[in-house]
């Protein structure tokens, strides 16, 4: 196979060897370029031969050296991938793209799992669509780590959540990578009666007897108001919630008498479905499974009460109000009062938005629309106040809507405020909260 060349950098290693775009990238170091996993791994070397086709159907070769920036060399090329993205064949019965309701811009009904995005941006897959070149290449690569949605180590179980006749023999390609000493992070959707309980217990056993498992983390179901017709779920009760934590908790204390360190984590959801406090800072290790939502309001408090006790307080005038989900709304409050006693000359406003749109079951930021944000803010904004708010609840900060379409600038104009965008780290917050001149 061979890619496309999209464009090439002004005076980068290939603009230099008149290398265009139009341009057909054959191989480098006489190896086939398929991909971005191909170009990634092929371009490691500090010199490169680099065999391509010009417009006029010529087959060229030059030689470039690689500074070890890969933007050095200077290839485009339409997408990350190279190519096209691998969609998902799997019809799992907790599918929260499936409980999208109508008239959402497309991509959100796109349902990825394809193993580059996994290397490139940590996108967590199936490994239901992997062919054996693909699992051969991760192997050779040596591309680590492997995220992988497992969901439980049941294969007759995995076929039946996963609709998938695929889905249970997959399985063995994680006992494939392990002893490839490629690292893997597990992710398990647990659904009440279907994969928790003894089931749970046996998926914790059976992923500890892999060496390379590096984490795992188990993330209650999401349920939204549009599941007519879909396979009948519910959302965790409270006992519930807290049974799958001290479950998760047995297995630890169990491998820590083996010897051996922690390796599961509920997400953070499960003890704010319990009605636990959040555990403290040092029940996460090195926050392996982060971006699952896995030890996220431990670190945010932790980094933001480190900056407030580093930080001197003053009398700067400030009027603040924070949007925000439910899940996270008590956090907001109880730091912001923090920030508030030590400056007192500021104001900060917590509003707890409703999610109206998927259902109020749905309480993490990040699903929150523009236009619940609307309504639910609308004549309830102090004059003169910054409205901050959770980059999660944003496309990107290229691309600054939410997932009805709706724009920031619409935000600010059915407001009538300024409005700022702020991570969602405890640095990040205590920044937001602490600038100058925001109005």
């Amino acid at each position: 196979m061979a890619v496309q060349i999209a464009d090439v950098r002004k005076k980068s290693a290939c603009d230099k060897k008149g290398i265009g775009p139009g341009d057909t990238l054959l191989s480098i170091n006489g190896n086939e370029i398929d991909d971005v996993l191909d170009y990634r791994f092929f371009t490691g070397d500090e010199k490169l031969k680099i065999e391509y086709r010009d417009q006029k159907g010529r087959v060229r070769k030059c030689h470039v050296r690689n500074d070890g920036d890969i933007d050095n060399i200077g290839l485009i090329f339409d997408t990350y991938l190279m190519d096209r993205q691998r969609s998902c064949r799997n019809k799992c019965v907790f599918c929260f793209i499936d409980q999208l309701p109508k008239g959402l811009r497309p991509s959100l009904y796109f349902k990825d799992d394809d193993s580059r995005l996994s290397f490139l941006f940590g996108n967590y897959v199936t490994l239901t669509n992997l062919s054996e070149h693909d699992v051969e290449r991760i192997i050779r690569y040596h591309i680590s780590p492997v995220n992988a949605s497992v969901h439980t180590m049941n294969p007759e179980l995995r076929v039946k959540m996963m609709k998938n006749p695929h889905a249970g023999e997959s399985l063995a390609l994680l006992k494939r990578f392990s002893d490839a000493g490629i690292s893997i992070n597990a992710q398990l959707v647990l659904c009440p009666g279907l994969n928790d309980g003894d089931e749970l217990t046996f998926s914790l056993e059976k992923l500890a007897e892999l060496e390379s498992v590096a984490s795992i983390a188990a993330v209650p179901v999401g349920l939204t108001k549009y599941r007519e017709g879909l396979y009948p779920l519910r959302c965790y009760e409270p006992a519930e919630a807290a049974a799958v934590i001290d479950l998760i908790d047995g297995f630890n204390a169990r491998l820590a008498e083996q010897g051996r360190e922690k390796l599961a984590y509920p997400s953070d959801e499960f003890f704010l479905l319990s009605g636990r406090p959040i555990p403290p800072y040092d029940y996460y290790g090195d926050f392996p499974q982060l971006e699952n939502g896995v030890g996220a309001f431990a670190l945010t408090s932790h980094d933001f009460y480190e900056r407030l006790s580093e930080e001197a307080g003053d009398g700067e005038k400030r009027l603040l109000s924070v949007a925000t989900g439910a899940a996270a709304a008590p956090l907001i409050r109880e730091i912001a009062a923090a920030f508030t006693g030590k400056f007192p000359g500021t104001v900060i406003d917590v509003f707890e938005i409703k999610n109206e749109f998927f259902g109020e079951r749905v309480t993490v930021a990040g699903l929150i629309t523009g236009g619940d944000l609307i309504r639910a803010l609308k004549g309830k904004l102090r004059p003169g106040t910054v409205l901050l708010l959770p980059s999660v609840m944003l496309k990107s900060r290229e691309e600054p809507i939410f997932l009805d379409d709706v724009s920031v600038e619409d935000v600010k104009n059915a407001l009538g405020v300024k409005v700022e965008v702020t991570d969602c780290g405890g640095d990040a917050l205590f920044d937001a909260f602490s600038r100058k001149q925001l109005s």
